[in-house]
């Protein structure tokens, strides 16, 4: 036992040197640690770890699913809802048949279901590895909503895919109509399960006397409650972790107090990048489990296959997203769209970023070994090896080169910055004159009395000429002004973590005071670096 805990601790610290080294070459961490993984795999300094689809599904899924619906926001969501459930259901479905009837025809022996159960393994595209290179190369704002979106609910569809194509292999029947019924079940009662638990939670949260802490404990016990309820009646627990997910995201400022929602804020960015980083890793390390399994056919027979499935879920998903464009602009003659004229550009690009990931490896792995005793379940093996090749050529051949498609089609959304930092000057300037209605209603006497009200009701009134003004004339003259000040202003924390330090190195001062002032400095930093990443 100690052992294996020491190999788990070297495994993190090469994540973080890996997940490192990726910054440094401004690459995706996923395809980085993949890589990665697959290097220390021949190494085996690692015989220990190995991956228990179990261990996937139930500890690595909730969370990783939760924080995507914690950080996907409801009006986006809400705002492309006709494209994300396009892609995360009726897409998946034609992924999965399309790769199926692929697959039975390529590989001999392959029988139908079979190729159904693959479909399932590798239709549903990995967000996080997308969403990482997105954001890096600052893709515009639709590609990074539409893929968040798709990644909370496509794992769903698939699973749900999987589940009914395994059934019919073991059981040996199959009914298209009791599978859509059984379908919409999974769906519709996962769905209200999620939300159930999610209002117990509520309940919780707003009638009885928590702390920080405990609003961080409970927000990280909620999707595996939720998860754990929907799999235990054979719903979806996929989409009791998204739906219950949102539900709570969508009220976090009525249940979590200000030092909750801060903390929990690093919290989760924490957890969820430890998480990703072991589950990419362990992918890369699974390498010569694999292949070592490999009976059916040759390991080169093998790799021909997973390269053939690989360009087939690549110009299907191409195909799809062309299609839902050209749907769309018909659509848009009859119906309200958020988007009445899409172009082929975003298609093309969003279509490129549907690498695969832990899911569908998991799903792979959690195929039984045997159908009865004494009955090896079919090309088992097979598509494992399959699996794992559309993984690696997905994530690393569409990831290396995603950034480049990007700005090859030259839609970088430069306008839509100038559109944000526009707003974000209206919002402060809102903000700013309802404080000084509300002093000047509430709270009129003690402008006169008190010189510190008087003082914050003064520097209000300043700061609403200065928004008033950068609003009238905003421009790209404004924004460098705006940016300039920022530059200045972080200069200026510098000084003063400077003041504190020398204050801290004197007898007679609360270090804890001390730290709580430089945290304030940093929460103001964060903001402040915030903005300029934009």
């Amino acid at each position: 036992m100690q052992g294996l805990f020491v190999e788990y601790i070297s495994l993190v610290l090469i994540i973080i040197a890996l997940v490192m080294l990726a910054n440094k070459l401004k690459l995706a961490y996923p395809i980085v640690l993949v890589v990665g993984g697959l290097a220390v795999s021949f190494a085996n300094i690692f015989p220990h770890i190995t991956i228990d689809p179990d261990l996937i599904f139930f500890i690595f899924l909730p969370p990783l699913l939760y924080e995507a619906a914690w950080q996907t926001t409801w009006k986006d969501f809400w705002k492309w809802r006709r494209v994300i459930t396009s892609f995360a259901f009726p897409i998946v479905i034609i992924t999965s048949c399309i790769v199926a009837f692929a697959s039975y025809a390529l590989i001999p022996g392959f029988t139908l279901g079979l190729g159904f159960l693959l479909g399932g393994i590798v239709s549903p595209p990995d967000a996080i590895s997308a969403t990482t290179i997105m954001r890096q190369v600052k893709a515009p704002k639709i590609l990074v909503s539409i893929a968040e979106g798709e990644s909370l609910l496509n794992d769903a569809s698939s699973l749900i895919v999987f589940r009914f194509a395994l059934a019919a292999i073991v059981t040996g029947q199959f009914q298209l109509s009791q599978a859509v019924s059984s379908f919409l079940i999974v769906v519709v009662m996962g769905t209200l399960i999620g939300v159930l638990v999610g209002f117990i939670f509520y309940a919780i949260y707003r009638w009885l006397p928590t702390t920080p802490a405990i609003e961080i404990i409970l927000n990280l016990l909620a999707p595996y409650c939720m998860y754990y309820f929907a799999e235990q009646f054979h719903f979806s627990g996929v989409l009791a972790v998204v739906s219950g997910g949102l539900f709570l995201s969508n009220q976090r400022h009525k249940l979590l107090t200000y030092q909750g929602r801060v903390q929990g804020a690093n919290v989760w960015s924490t957890l969820g990048f430890l998480l990703n980083g072991i589950v990419f890793m362990l992918i890369g390390l699974q390498l010569p489990y694999i292949t070592s399994e490999v009976e059916e056919v040759s390991l080169g027979a093998a790799i021909w296959y997973g390269l053939a499935i690989s360009l087939v879920l690549i110009v299907t998903r191409l195909c799809c997203t062309l299609g839902a464009s050209i749907f769309t602009r018909f659509a848009a003659r009859f119906i309200t769209v958020a988007d009445r004229n899409p172009g082929w550009r975003i298609p093309i690009v969003f279509g490129w970023s549907g690498m695969r990931g832990v899911v569908s490896l998991a799903a792979a792995l959690s195929i039984p070994v045997v159908i009865q005793p004494g009955q090896p379940f079919p090309y088992r093996n097979l598509i494992l090896i399959i699996t794992f090749i559309v993984i690696l050529v997905t994530l690393v051949f569409q990831g290396l080169t995603l950034p480049w498609l990007i700005k090859k089609m030259k839609i970088k959304d430069n306008d839509a910055v100038l559109q944000e930092l526009e707003q974000e000057l209206i919002i402060k300037k809102a903000m700013t004159e309802r404080s000084i209605r509300f002093l000047e209603k509430e709270f009129s006497d003690d402008q006169e009395s008190n010189q510190h009200v008087k003082n914050l009701t003064a520097k209000l009134r300043t700061d609403l000429n200065v928004f008033q003004q950068d609003v009238e004339v905003f421009n790209n003259t404004s924004r460098n002004f705006i940016e300039r000040y920022q530059h200045i202003y972080l200069a200026l924390l510098d000084q003063q973590r400077k003041a504190l330090y020398e204050l801290n190195r004197e007898d007679g001062y609360d270090e804890e005071l001390i730290r709580k002032y430089l945290s304030l400095l940093d929460l103001e930093e964060t903001k402040l670096r915030e903005l300029l990443r934009r």
